[in-house]
């Protein structure tokens, strides 16, 4: 591998979690790194839209609904740097179960945090620390090959030391020579499942104290999240993410949903009629959870070429966590490659 420089960095693909955090490893020990990414803003799936509602202007979460901080070290430090700058918030560790159409009952797990200002936010923050230099990031950048040559890879004919493709398997597989997807094992698109989330307003909130709720026994709705509840700011928000076939009948049009997930609400949370919402929008998530897991790796490396991958999919779970853990495994594994 050679070695980067200003005017040839390592070029990471993605501007997710897991890509920024793997940038953010080798920034801060002045690896020159750049970060690409096709949309107009870091995020990936902690994305979120600017809504109008009644309590203001806000961002609505729309991909990841929380997050969760297992063991010590290393991400749950991260995260309590995040709630003591006033980034995170603890939100719940209890959410309702639905049974045949109606509340019955709660499910207790693990913490779930959310965060003030959307889960943006995080990504911002990991992007430009306090006190440390921000990353190189560019958007609005659609990638359309990655190559390997004698010479080491390039992204779109530019040479780099090193590429990382922080991204579901089948988006890196459409960008990697054959042979190359076939060693890192990066899935057929199949392997993901999708999800339209439906996000709605109303002029005040009608909802029980329910923070979200898992919807079992239906093929329309999965999750439901109160988004003010999260938030903080308590606005009348509520996001339904829909089961992955009714979302695969819908990703060439999502609004064509809206109209029944609305009607499904009220009869769900009060067996009564969903009130009349100030607006309702959804957005589409093609690939939106991995179905298989690299369980045994936590991120993929081809030696031959110098091409990584990693995500979430690389991990016991698909989570935010192990998004942030591929990243930042992946980026300490570079640092050792450049040091020899």
């Amino acid at each position: 591998m050679t070695t980067p420089t200003p005017e040839r960095p390592v070029l990471v693909v993605g501007a997710g979690i897991s890509g920024l955090a793997c940038a953010r490893v080798l920034a801060d020990a002045g690896v020159p790194v750049r970060v690409l990414d096709r949309g107009r803003r870091i995020g990936g799936r902690m994305s979120g839209r600017r809504v109008e509602t009644s309590a203001g202007t806000r961002v609505a979460d729309l991909g990841a609904s929380y997050f969760t901080a297992s063991g010590t070290g290393g991400f749950a430090d991260v995260v309590a740097d995040w709630e003591q700058r006033g980034l995170a918030r603890p939100w719940t560790d209890t959410f309702a179960v639905v049974r045949d159409g109606h509340l019955a009952g709660t499910s207790q797990g693990p913490v779930r945090w959310g965060t003030p200002g959307g889960l943006r936010t995080l990504l911002d923050d990991l992007a430009a620390p306090p006190g440390r230099a921000p990353l190189d990031v560019v958007t609005g950048i659609e990638v359309d090959a990655v190559s390997a040559g004698p010479e080491g890879p390039a992204v779109d004919g530019r040479p780099t030391p090193a590429v990382v493709l922080a991204m579901p398997d089948p988006q890196a597989a459409d960008l990697l020579p054959r042979m190359v997807a076939t060693r890192l094992d990066v899935s057929a698109r199949w392997n993901w499942r999708p999800c339209i989330a439906v996000y709605a307003a109303w002029e005040q909130r009608w909802w029980p104290d329910v923070k979200a709720a898992f919807v079992n026994d239906s093929d329309l709705l999965v999750f439901l999240a109160d988004d003010g509840s999260r938030r903080g700011d308590g606005a009348p928000v509520l996001v339904a993410h829909v089961g992955p076939d009714r979302s695969a009948d819908h990703l060439d049009a999502p609004v064509e949903v809206v109209p029944e997930v609305l009607a499904a609400l009220g009869p769900v949370l009060t067996s009564a009629p969903t009130p009349q919402a100030q607006w309702a929008r959804a957005h589409r998530w093609s690939l939106a959870q991995p179905l298989r897991q690299h369980a045994d790796d936590a991120f993929g490396w081809d030696e031959e070429t110098g091409i990584g991958v990693c995500g979430d999919a690389w991990g016991q779970r698909s989570r935010v966590q192990t998004a942030w853990e591929s990243g930042t495994a992946l980026g300490r594994e570079l640092l050792g490659r450049f040091a020899r």
